[in-house]
Formats: C-alpha cells, sequence, structure tokens
C-alpha cells in the first residue's frame, strides 16, 4: 500500500489480487516512483504459488484508468542524457514485461481514458473489459516521440496492420474499435455493468483448476516460436502432464461423477 498503488486481496482465501492505481489527480499518469512499484508488485505476485494467487485485477482509481506519462515527469526527462533516458525506458519495459510475465491471468479494468502507457497495460493483461465511453489512443507521436516501449506487447496483442495504422498518426479511438482490432476484449455501458462484468470475470477464473488456468496461459507463450514439429510434442507432453497431475485427476473424476471439483469449493 502506497500513495501510488493500491494492492488488495479478495476471493477465498483471499486467492485474488486487486492492484490500483492510486494517482486520480493526474487521471493514474506515471512516474517513476509508480512504475518502480507497478514492476516491483507484479514481480512479488509472480513468486505466490496457483493455490495462493489464482488471478490479478488491474484498475486505476478516480476518472481515468491510466493517461500515459506525467507532465512532470516528462519534464524531467528534458534534462536527461541519451544514456539516462535509455536506463529509464529500461525499467518501464521491466514494468510491462513484469506483468506481461505474470504466471496468473491479469484482467484490466478499463474506464475513462487509456493512452500512451495505459496502451500497455491493456497490451500486458490477458483479459480486457472496458466502459464503452473510455477512449484510447497510442498519442506519443503527438508529443515527438514514440510509443516504442510498448510496442513488443502491442504489437503481439492487435497485430502489425492495426499497429501501423494507429502508431503514426497519435489519434485517439473509442472502445469499439478497440474492441474491433483485439485490444479489448469487452466493452459494457456504464460502471455498475463493469464492476458486473468484472466480477463475472474474476468468477469465471475461479471456476477453473488454479495450475490449470497458469498452465494455459504460459501455452501461449510456450508455443509461440516452435515450429510445427516441435509445438506437437511440446503440447502433447503438456497436457499429459496436466491430466496425469493431482489437479488433473479431481478435474475429470469430478466431471465423470457429476460434482464440484475440490478447487471450487471454497469459491464464493
Amino acid at each position: 500500500m502506497s500513495d501510488l498503488l493500491r494492492v488488495e486481496r479478495s476471493g477465498p482465501s483471499g486467492v485474488i489480487a486487486r492492484v490500483t492505481l492510486t494517482r486520480p489527480e493526474v487521471h493514474n499518469a506515471f512516474n517513476a516512483d509508480l512504475i518502480g512499484e507497478l514492476r516491483a508488485t507484479f514481480r512479488r505476485l509472480s513468486d505466490e504459488q496457483p493455490d495462493k494467487l489464482r488471478g490479478v485485477v488491474l484498475a486505476g482509481d478516480g476518472p481515468s484508468f491510466c493517461a500515459g506519462a506525467d507532465v512532470t515527469w516528462m519534464r524531467a526527462s528534458l534534462g536527461l542524457s541519451k544514456e539516462q533516458n535509455e536506463q529509464d525506458a529500461m525499467v518501464m519495459a521491466e514494468m510491462f514485461d513484469a506483468i506481461d510475465r505474470c504466471p496468473a491471468p491479469v484482467i484490466a479494468r478499463v474506464h475513462g481514458a487509456a493512452l500512451g502507457g495505459g496502451m500497455g497495460l491493456c497490451a500486458v493483461s490477458d483479459l480486457v473489459i472496458a466502459e464503452a465511453g473510455a477512449k484510447f489512443g497510442f498519442t506519443e507521436t503527438r508529443l515527438g516521440i514514440l510509443p516504442a516501449v510498448i510496442s513488443p506487447f502491442v504489437v503481439a496483442k492487435i497485430g502489425e496492420t492495426h499497429a501501423r495504422a494507429l502508431f503514426p498518426s497519435g489519434r485517439r479511438f473509442d472502445a469499439i474499435r478497440a474492441l474491433r482490432i483485439g485490444l479489448v476484449h469487452e466493452v459494457v455501458e456504464g460502471d455498475g455493468a463493469l464492476d458486473a462484468a468484472m466480477d463475472l470475470a474474476v468468477a469465471d477464473l475461479l471456476a477453473a483448476g488454479p495450475t490449470a488456468a497458469r498452465a494455459a496461459k504460459a501455452i501461449i507463450r510456450e508455443v509461440r516460436g516452435l515450429p510445427h514439429e516441435s509445438t506437437r510434442w511440446h503440447t502433447a507432453r503438456r497436457i499429459a502432464g496436466q491430466r496425469t497431475s493431482a489437479e488433473g485427476q479431481e478435474g475429470l473424476k469430478a466431471f465423470l461423477e457429476k460434482r464440484e471439483p475440490g478447487w471450487r469449493g471454497n469459491s464464493d
């Protein structure tokens, strides 16, 4: 808990972590301290075992999810050397990487504005649910810079064709376009509907086996760069390992016996 970030636990035995940006007065814009705290927080969460952490909700207090970089922080960068700017950018890249590599699924609750670095947060989240009035944009070029640090995550999420259409101009767009290009997965009307959609998404995670959900997320990264022959062997080994695990055996037995699996016994 800090002035920049709030971490709370919910769900049965606190297995859902809720990470909330708490700089509403600047629309949760990034500065060096917030970037450092997010990096440290997700690194800590990544060390938790599947039965202790089954999902992460990423959100922002106040009128916006995250409106990019803080003006004061950007002003300070004017006095940095190229080497210092590189170091600054590297810390931000490590922050996005820590979220992207979090073994537990990450769900983003997006409202208000998601601009610049806020788009990076959307890109590294596994499921993004947005309020219909939310605005999006890779606005860096309007400041004479570019969306470089977030680009590997964004291109992986929306593809090169949409990145090429949106990166150069910095034009803002609405939640429907964000949904169409795959940056957002669900759009709902109003804050009440947004909270309800988030609750349903969390309930879906709690219905899945803790290790199975993590393995399902991990296999996407694992098969991404493998040749076809290698993917066949890799995926066969992975499913065999999960089927013969205690969780896999319990899930299959529960299905055949028409009962709830053990991991759902303590669900809300």
